[in-house]
């Protein structure tokens, strides 16, 4: 990534004063329409290309604070820091919105460590808010609960993306596993009570999800 202070010779102390007039003088110095050879041209494009980003990053106040912030983490080193730092900046995606950006972020943390089911489990939640994506949805969630066969909630977001899709039976399996792992749980009861089919038995009979629910 290139610096934008370095880019505009500023200092991180500058104002947007400064900021300002670094730019003025870049455009009047250093702009292509100055050069008439096509390789000087071309390199005062490129050059001109990356002030303007800069500008644009630290003439705003917002865009100023958020560059700011970027460049103050630590830079991953090891694939495992990279999925880490990708899995959080998924996170916060996801608080502010931004699904498509969470998704990919989680893609990338499943990408660099395949075996973590948190990444797997992360994506296919993001991906279920999207109709268009909710087949990898699925896929994303059978991988979860492949590597990580003990959490519940795993499999609750399992069973409500099959029902998304209308698969129903695998739901219903899925909220059966989720009951199994955490049978006083009350979010999985309501998840197994509405995939209830309407001709269960009544209470009494020993069929169907109500009487598994009973013989728990």
């Amino acid at each position: 990534m290139a610096d934008h202070y370095e880019i505009l010779g500023l200092q991180k102390t500058a104002t947007s004063a400064d900021v300002r007039k670094a730019y003025a003088q870049i455009a009047r110095e250093r702009h292509p329409d100055r050069f008439s050879d096509p390789v000087e041209r071309e390199r005062a494009q490129e050059f001109f290309k990356d002030a303007t980003a800069a500008f644009n990053a630290l003439s705003n106040d917002r865009s100023r604070s958020e560059y700011d912030k970027l460049i103050a983490k630590p830079i991953p080193r090891t694939p495992e820091d990279q999925a880490h730092q990708a899995y959080e900046d998924g996170m916060e995606q996801a608080k502010r919105g931004d699904l498509v950006a969470a998704a990919e972020s989680f893609r990338q943390a499943a990408y660099l460590m395949p075996r973590e089911a948190r990444n797997h489990a992360a994506l296919g939640r993001v991906l279920a808010r999207d109709p268009r994506t909710a087949r990898e949805s699925v896929n994303a969630l059978e991988e979860a609960t492949r590597l990580d066969p003990a959490n519940p909630q795993s499999f609750v977001d399992l069973a409500l993306a099959y029902q998304a899709q209308g698969l129903t039976l695998r739901a219903r399996k899925a909220a059966e596993t989720a009951h199994l792992l955490a049978p006083s749980d009350p979010t999985v009861n309501r998840l197994v009570a509405e995939l209830m089919p309407p001709d269960d038995p009544e209470p009494g009979r020993e069929g169907g999800l109500r009487g598994f629910l009973r013989r728990k």
